[in-house]
């Protein structure tokens, strides 16, 4: 079955913005109409390029947004250029305003409705009033400590708590990954960069409520920690060598709380020199333990999901919503010979 191609600009070249290029490239589906990026280094020179492609795309990197939203007139945006829900806020509304649909990877836009909710309902109503609609997803969050977790309950008679563990080996990751998690510092340092907010995971928090809105939970509270994995044993990446007794990367738990009751747990483990495994635990009628066994690989599945949702995006109801509201995404089938 055909379709019809979603024109896509990409805002945000960096690492996470060229491996999305690179898939979306592959679908047929989909043509890339337009890049924009501030980074001085890379305006001017062909997204093909800079993604590492193996030809030039003729689309040159702009730092005026206007400028290509205008003359493109996208479908769709991918949006990738931070976390934080307030700092993509301006590039959000720039492109709502230009009647673009909007999939952005920022986390605190996964489901912003308890963290940010003045964000969230102006986001809603300026999506609505421009026919477009909104989501931020990812591999986590956007799936593997929320989406899929909800979707497994779907065969549960009831529910009484849920808990996720996702643990991740750094160790074939992004530079900006293991520098995230801390990996090669000092306790002292990690300690450092936690109270600065540049070392850790977002999201925990996004995912808990994304689970208890989707269950029909009323939660007293979110709670988040994070430690350090210290080595025990010298590993080098492309990027660092960790010694033993260095920080190799993060361990955080978040919990949702109702009554003193911990109904949902997530337990998130990211470092160099482990192995992968994603596993979620449901307690209720029926008990489930269902596990991946090398996990789900961040970088693969983001660019995934987030070029996967396009069709989803663009025919959805306009508005600010989140992977529990959209129809089910999945990936495109390969032609069979």
């Amino acid at each position: 079955m055909s379709m019809a191609k979603v024109r896509v600009v990409q805002y945000g070249c960096g690492p996470m913005g060229c491996g999305v290029v690179r898939f979306a490239w592959q679908r047929p589906d989909i043509e890339i109409v337009g890049a924009i990026d501030m980074d001085k280094n890379l305006v001017g020179r062909d997204l093909g390029e800079v993604s590492g492609l193996s030809e030039k795309l003729r689309i040159s990197i702009s730092d005026d947004a206007g400028a290509v939203l205008s003359q493109t007139k996208p479908d769709l945006v991918l949006l990738i250029t931070s976390s934080n829900v307030k700092r993509i806020y301006p590039q959000l509304e720039h492109c709502v305003k230009a009647g673009a649909n909007v999939v952005s990877t920022c986390e605190e836009l996964s489901y912003p409705y308890r963290k940010e909710p003045a964000v969230s309902a102006e986001v809603d109503k300026i999506a609505k009033a421009n026919n477009v609609t909104v989501l931020a997803t990812g591999v986590n969050p956007g799936f593997t400590m929320d989406t899929w977790p909800l979707f497994m309950t779907g065969v549960c008679q009831q529910v009484e708590q849920i808990r996720v563990r996702r643990i991740q080996n750094a160790s074939d990751r992004r530079s900006s990954l293991q520098k995230k998690i801390g990996a090669g510092c000092t306790r002292e340092e990690f300690d450092k960069r936690v109270a600065s907010g540049t070392t850790g995971h977002t999201g925990l928090y996004e995912s808990i409520a994304m689970i208890a809105g989707g269950l029909g939970w009323e939660l007293d509270n979110i709670t988040e920690s994070i430690e350090p994995v210290i080595a025990k044993n010298q590993v080098k990446t492309n990027f660092v060598t960790v010694r033993p007794g260095q920080v190799a990367g993060v361990s955080q738990v978040g919990k949702g709380i109702r009554r003193g009751k911990e109904l949902i747990i997530l337990e998130f483990e990211q470092y160099v020199g482990t192995s992968s495994s994603d596993t979620v635990y449901i307690t209720g009628t029926p008990n489930m333990e269902v596990v991946i066994k090398e996990g789900v690989q961040g970088d693969i599945a983001t660019a995934a999901i987030i070029v996967n949702s396009a069709h989803r995006v663009v025919q959805a109801l306009p508005g600010l919503i989140t992977m529990k509201d959209l129809a089910l995404v999945s990936a495109l089938g390969a032609d069979v010979e």
